[in-house]
């Protein structure tokens, strides 16, 4: 049986972070403007190079079989869900529906996923597949579409849709990190070590500009937070993606044991404060990517240890 002392260990150290965060927040250490300045830096330096030092390093053979198609399949089609549904039951559209989709499948494989996988599967490189896919295809496409439709033309623009993955860092970073992971001796020492300390920064920082996010706001607070959005953003994150997920595995795949459990509870995992840091990018559905990111990790403790009892 996983060790819940574990589990929750990894959860209440990323906890945390957060009250440090919120804390920061609250005395002002950071200024008014401290929080949006910190998820730039995330955005525009510390992610970037902790996508290109993780691709670089990473086996990227191995991380491309079932345990790909099942975080890919499973991601995919509830961001999918959720588009079809959001007009109709909350009347979301434009780039809040697009962060809907994000809070509702982007799973929080860096912060929550290496402690959990550790716990759980023992085996942090379960989260691999799920990273790949999430940091090297579903950012970049989530982030340009949010680029489109933000845009002052106001109108898709061929071109500019062609070029806007090169101006984005996270698409850059992770593309840098797959042609260095592509080469012989992979990023020279001299270029490694500096761009993974910056990288390691990227995960704290992210957790401390949602903590501070996080202060002087009330999660689903009424008239301020789309309740009904995060409800089901919610939902189908916590418990729609791990059924998805076991659909692909077990009946598709013929997955089993082991490797059954690992697709699982990687689907678990609540929404990445990642979305968050995106949203704040571009100024839309920041509420409700910062609380579907509370809600989810809250409801992902039970998620995850009845999963992981019953399979484990």
């Amino acid at each position: 049986m996983p060790d819940l002392t574990e589990i929750l260990t990894g959860f209440g150290s990323v906890a945390l972070i957060i009250a440090i965060g919120w804390l920061a927040g609250r005395g002002g250490v950071l200024g008014k403007n401290g929080g949006y300045a910190l998820n730039m830096v995330v955005y525009w330096v510390a992610m970037p190079c902790m996508l290109l030092h993780t691709l670089s390093t990473a086996d990227a053979g191995s991380a491309l079989g079932e345990a790909f198609v099942v975080a890919a399949g499973s991601a995919l089609t509830i961001a999918v869900i959720y588009f079809l549904v959001a007009k109709p039951l909350v009347g979301q559209r434009g780039p809040e529906r697009v962060v809907g989709a994000m809070s509702a499948s982007y799973n929080n494989v860096a912060n929550l996923g290496i402690p959990i996988a550790t716990a759980v599967l023992h085996d942090a490189t379960a989260i691999v597949p799920a990273l790949v896919f999430q940091i090297a295809i579903y950012a970049p496409i989530c982030l340009t579409i949010l680029d489109v439709l933000t845009s002052r033309h106001g109108r898709l623009d061929i071109r500019r849709t062609l070029m806007t993955p090169l101006r984005n860092p996270i698409f850059v970073g992770a593309a840098l990190g797959l042609v260095a992971g592509a080469l012989p001796d992979g990023l020279p020492t001299v270029l490694s070590s500096p761009i993974g300390l910056l990288g390691q920064a990227a995960v704290p920082m992210a957790l401390l500009a949602f903590g501070i996010g996080l202060h002087g706001t009330t999660v689903l607070r009424k008239g301020t937070a789309p309740r009904r959005a995060i409800l089901v953003s919610s939902l189908l994150k916590n418990l729609g993606q791990p059924l998805v997920a076991w659909f692909i595995a077990s009946v598709l795949l013929g997955m089993e044991g082991h490797a059954l459990l690992a697709a699982m509870v990687i689907a678990a995992l609540p929404t990445a404060q990642n979305v968050y840091t995106f949203s704040s990018r571009f100024g839309r559905g920041t509420v409700q990517a910062r609380d579907s990111a509370v809600v989810t990790t809250l409801a992902c403790v039970p998620v995850v240890l009845v999963i992981a009892v019953l399979l484990g």
